[in-house]
């Protein structure tokens, strides 16, 4: 299967996510995030698969969140893609992509889920 991983090597929970990838006997593609950030197409799509909208994938746990004003119930997804454009750090992790979903692995427990996703039946 193949797997991806946007992954911050600083973060416990995004090594903790890689080190059960691994595990399991996979190798994912590592890219770390705020080396290469995602493109803006390849963010909007995460965001869609995740099902969450941008908030769902926003570190409300960054100071910036605060203030850029992306705390306040009213900012609009565009805005919050916007502002993760520019500051990638706001991109919360671990998230993780399969063939058949894309998840914030948090806690990293989550992840084990994604793991035994079987294909959907045609």
């Amino acid at each position: 299967m193949q797997i991806t991983v946007y992954h911050n090597p600083r973060c416990g929970t995004s090594r903790n996510v890689l080190a059960a990838i691994r595990e399991a006997g996979h190798e994912p593609q590592v890219i770390e995030y705020l080396k290469t950030p995602p493109s803006r197409d390849t963010l909007e799509s995460l965001i869609a698969r995740a099902g969450e909208g941008a908030r769902g994938l926003l570190r409300a746990k960054e100071p910036l969140v605060r203030e850029l004003g992306l705390d306040d119930a009213s900012a609009t997804d565009a805005k919050i893609i916007d502002a993760m454009m520019a500051h990638p750090i706001l991109i919360n992790r671990p998230i993780v992509v399969t063939p058949h979903a894309v998840s914030l692995c948090r806690p990293s427990e989550t992840v084990a889920t994604l793991l035994t996703v079987e294909a959907p039946a045609d």
